[in-house]
């Protein structure tokens, strides 16, 4: 993964164990191959360190790498920058109008977005994300619809046939979707092809697409694209708008919430 925050060259194992959890953290997760580039030691060494994080519940491991504990359900309280993904939700809830048809992704700054939905709304929320569906229970006027199909363990999102086929027939007044990486020149990215594939074929069946991001992901990269930004519409961070941070996304006309 590409990134500002680059580390030094040679880091102790504590020191080394401290960087896996916050990337894992801020991009919910990472594969051994952009670890071992991160933190230039050998990918044993790397798997070695996963294996203790993951006997210490730091981190869960995944088939080629890590995922943030916070990610699975049930572990709210260990929600990484939750006041951030706070206002985050506060600010989504600007896009929200009684009647839409919403698609809607996963992740923990989705799910504090769900919880802060008003009882009131009148909507429809697709979702490929089981997690997001159980949130959306507790919303007595919005009607669920879960798109079924085998699930991913990295993304934990239905990404098989079933899904490509309902999203070709829909279209949808407003996608929200989280990311694991967005940069100005690259756009959106992920390291995992099914859960890319899934994303590309949501942002399709939409109008307008807004993404969800802590400051922490941005000017970072992962291998594969997703979107350009000039294909989505709103940007959502905990920053004021008007931030210096955000001035290179506003040069792609992008809405800063």
């Amino acid at each position: 993964m590409d990134s500002t925050n680059t580390p030094p060259v040679s880091l102790t194992k504590k020191a080394r164990k401290q960087l896996i959890i916050q990337q894992v953290n801020i991009h919910t997760r990472i594969t051994y191959t952009e670890l071992v580039t991160l933190i230039n030691v050998s990918e044993d060494t790397i798997r070695r360190d996963v294996n203790e994080l993951a006997d210490d519940g730091e981190v869960v491991k995944i088939k080629g790498g890590a995922m943030s504990i916070a990610y699975h359900y049930g572990h709210d309280s260990q929600t990484y920058a939750q006041n951030n993904k706070l206002v985050i939700a506060e600010k989504t809830l600007q896009l929200l109008r009684d009647d839409m048809i919403v698609l809607i992704g996963g992740g923990t700054t989705i799910r504090e977005f769900i919880k802060k939905i008003p009882a009131t709304l009148k909507a429809t929320f697709i979702t490929v994300n089981v997690l997001s569906a159980v949130e959306l229970l507790d919303k007595p006027m919005i009607k669920t619809i879960v798109i079924g199909g085998q699930i991913s363990a990295y993304s934990q999102m239905t990404v098989s046939g079933e899904v490509f086929e309902y999203l070709s027939n829909i279209k949808a007044d407003l996608c929200i979707i989280g990311t694991n990486a967005i940069d100005p020149v690259n756009g959106l990215t992920d390291a995992d092809w099914e859960t890319i594939q899934v994303k590309k074929a949501m942002i399709k069946a939409t109008e307008k697409v807004a993404i969800l991001a802590i400051s922490e992901k941005l000017n970072s990269s992962m291998k594969m694209k997703i979107a350009d930004l000039q294909d989505i519409h709103y940007l959502i961070t905990e920053l004021p708008a008007s931030s210096p941070e955000l001035q290179a996304y506003k040069a792609k006309n992008l809405t800063i919430l």
